[in-house]
């Protein structure tokens, strides 16, 4: 607190001395200096002069600045003697400061120090405790795994004895259950081999009538289609005109494809003549038919007539 005070007055002393110092008093202009030529001439006697009256004015002006001048260098000691003092004492309470910090910084070691002991010494005593109750605990685990472990021994003599004769027994009875199996086996392979020879038979004859069948619905199939062949190249020959420059060598191949109807669905040339107007009426023969005489059996419609090709020639139609 006294620190503060005196750094305030300080600061205060500071500041009215440079006021101070700004609106100091103007010097009084110097004094005129009267003189006079020294000549080398022997000096001539000079007239009598008479002496100049003083000015009373400038005489008291002369005087009111030298008292100024005085006044203000005893201004200027006292407070330069103010600020020797002032630095004097500042310069005391710093060192007085400086005292008191190291005096505590040494005092902060001090306690530091023993507060460092003191920690040590709690975590040497700690260290010493735990280590201890760790050894114990480590002899009570070592305990208890010793004991755990003659349990264990116990029980896994006890569970061998017991698998040995749960093994002996299943053992039995698994001889028991495989005589039973095979014996049942041997009933089931018999029965097995009885009934495959039954099946291939009905499986022989089945197949054998559905060749048959097949064979025969072949045939009905293959003889209706070429009824129908026959009928569409009847047709075709009796709506075909073909051009004049049409020649026996001249052969255009042609795809029909047909709805189940006997309507016409598209036709298109698959193999050309080398002849636009041959190729065009065979087109034109083909489109011309308004229904295509195709048979009743869908089985054989998709596999001859659904879509199917057609030989146009001057001397046949195939």
């Amino acid at each position: 607190m006294t620190l503060s005070i005196l750094l305030h007055v300080l600061i205060l002393v500071v500041a009215l001395s440079g006021w101070s110092w700004n609106n100091s008093v103007k010097e009084p202009p110097p004094r005129s200096i009267s003189a006079r030529l020294v000549s080398s001439q022997p000096p001539q006697p000079e007239p009598a002069a008479t002496p100049p009256k003083p000015d009373p004015e400038k005489e008291k002006a002369r005087q009111q600045a030298d008292e100024k001048q005085r006044l203000e260098e005893q201004r200027k000691a006292q407070e330069k003697a103010r600020e020797e003092a002032a630095r004097k004492e500042q310069e005391k309470q710093r060192k007085q400061a400086e005292a008191q910090k190291e005096k505590a910084r040494k005092a902060e070691e001090a306690r530091q120090k023993a507060e460092e002991a003191a920690r040590q010494k709690a975590e040497a005593e700690a260290k010493a405790q735990a280590k201890k109750k760790a050894e114990e605990e480590r002899q009570r685990k070592e305990a208890e795994r010793k004991a755990a472990e003659e349990r264990r021994k116990q029980e896994e003599a006890e569970r061998l004895r017991k698998e040995k004769a749960a093994e002996a027994k299943r053992k039995a009875e698994e001889e028991k259950r495989r005589e039973a199996e095979r014996k049942l086996k041997e009933q089931q392979l018999e029965a097995l081999a009885e009934s495959a020879s039954k099946q291939r038979e009905a499986e022989q004859r089945r197949q054998a009538q559905e060749a048959a069948a097949a064979k025969a619905r072949q045939a009905q199939m293959l003889s209706e289609s070429e009824k129908f062949q026959a009928l569409i190249r009847d047709r075709l020959s009796r709506a075909w005109y073909p051009p004049s420059s049409a020649t026996s060598e001249m052969t255009a191949k042609l795809e029909i494809t047909l709805l189940p109807t006997g309507e016409l669905v598209s036709v298109k040339v698959v193999s050309s003549s080398g002849n636009t107007a041959f190729d065009n009426s065979a087109l034109s023969a083909v489109r011309a038919l308004p229904r295509f005489p195709v048979p009743e059996d869908q089985a054989t419609f998709e596999r001859y007539f659904r879509r199917f090709s057609i030989e146009f020639n001057p001397e046949r139609l195939k």
